[in-house]
């Protein structure tokens, strides 16, 4: 298991900074592209709606990108300081969903689809126009967006004043706060100071990139699935959890119908998070006369994490040994963290939403 997240850390480092060949930022002076793009609000958006703005800040971020989740709060000022100087800002997704691989989801609840931008517009009650472009992704390209957060800044002619980065840093003290000078030197009819910059964050989600999200799935898919059992003393052990790992420990059966419709979404946890001191663990329910049958099962989801299966058949022994909260019923989810706190805990179907936050708000959205 260490040299499979040594190995998806690798792919996620490599993908971070692998840019599209041809995308090439747009050049100072510019006009500004077109768009038509539909947003969280149910409204399609179009460039020409800002004609009246003194200047127009297109800003391409995302959900999952740790470094555009650092900037919320800050887009969010800035939306807020200039909106009633004749600012205007748009904030367009241009990643590609299918173009995400699990482990670059690793700092997130939520991916960049348009439904999940809904979500966390929503959520984090968003002002301003946040669009997706990550179907055609022509406008992500016309404007030559290299990663998330990318800003453009374009004067009341439409013509490019500045590109880059928000500012300086994403959670460490800023000192350079590039934006916001080019917005202030716009409003005040003087030059802008520093035109362009170098941007950091994850690398755009192109629609190329959907082979390599679709291999990294099929090379999970590929490791060997195991089943073992496991007495109420090694049971009470994992519930302790004396190690520097989030746990998620996960009770199930075979002839729990929540439990096996819920698997294929489990599992993509470990696939997400794994980089990250974290670990998933199952244990079957089920008879221990009926392991194979629970270990095909296994297999057929491809759940390559710690599974386990209970040794003894006492059900009020099980919950003592977990969770003497849980009242028994199928499935029984926990969030236990180092030291054994217990941070969640579930029983039914999970809502898979609240279980990421859950994680990651224990493991925190930023580098």
């Amino acid at each position: 298991m260490k040299r499979l997240t040594l190995a998806f850390g690798l792919l996620l480092l490599i993908s971070s900074f692998t840019l599209a060949a041809d995308v090439i930022p747009l050049a100072i002076g510019s006009p500004a592209p077109d768009f038509n793009l539909p947003g969280v609000d149910g409204k399609n958006h179009s460039l020409h709606e800002y004609d009246s703005a003194k200047v127009l800040v297109v800003l391409f971020t995302c959900n999952h990108c740790p470094t555009a989740q650092a900037y919320e709060a800050r887009i969010k000022q800035m939306y807020a300081n200039y909106r009633d100087k004749g600012v205007a800002l748009v904030a367009i997704n241009p990643n590609n969903p299918q173009a995400i691989r699990l482990d670059e989801l690793g700092y997130t609840d939520l991916s960049d689809s348009f439904e999940e931008m809904k979500i966390r517009a929503k959520d984090h009650n968003f002002q301003f126009p946040y669009l997706f472009d990550g179907d055609t992704q022509k406008v992500a390209h016309a404007y030559g967006v290299i990663a998330t957060p990318h800003v453009f800044i374009f004067d009341s002619q439409r013509k490019l004043r500045y590109q880059g980065r928000i500012d300086d840093s994403d959670v460490k003290e800023v000192h350079h706060t590039d934006a916001r000078n080019a917005i202030d030197a716009l409003l005040a009819g003087k030059p802008v100071p520093v035109e362009t910059t170098r941007v950091f964050g994850c690398s755009t989600k192109w629609i190329e990139k959907e082979d390599s999200a679709r291999k990294a799935v099929e090379k999970w898919n590929a490791q060997p699935v195991t089943l073992s059992p496991i007495d109420a003393k090694a049971v009470k052990e994992l519930v302790k959890n004396d190690t520097k790992n989030l746990r998620v420990i996960n009770v199930w059966a075979t002839w729990c119908g929540p439990c096996v419709a819920e698997m294929p979404e489990l599992i993509k946890l470990p696939q997400m998070y794994h980089a990250r001191g974290f670990e998933f663990i199952t244990i079957s329910a089920d008879d221990l006369s009926k392991k194979d049958r629970a270990l095909a099962l296994l297999k057929e989801k491809h759940v390559a994490a710690t599974n386990c299966i209970f040794s003894f058949d006492d059900h009020d022994a099980q919950a003592e040994a977990l969770d003497k909260d849980w009242q028994g019923p199928l499935p029984h989810t926990l969030v236990v963290a180092p030291s054994g706190k217990v941070i969640y805990r579930h029983t039914g179907e999970l809502d898979m939403l609240e279980l990421k936050r859950a994680i990651v708000g224990y493991l925190g959205r930023t580098y």
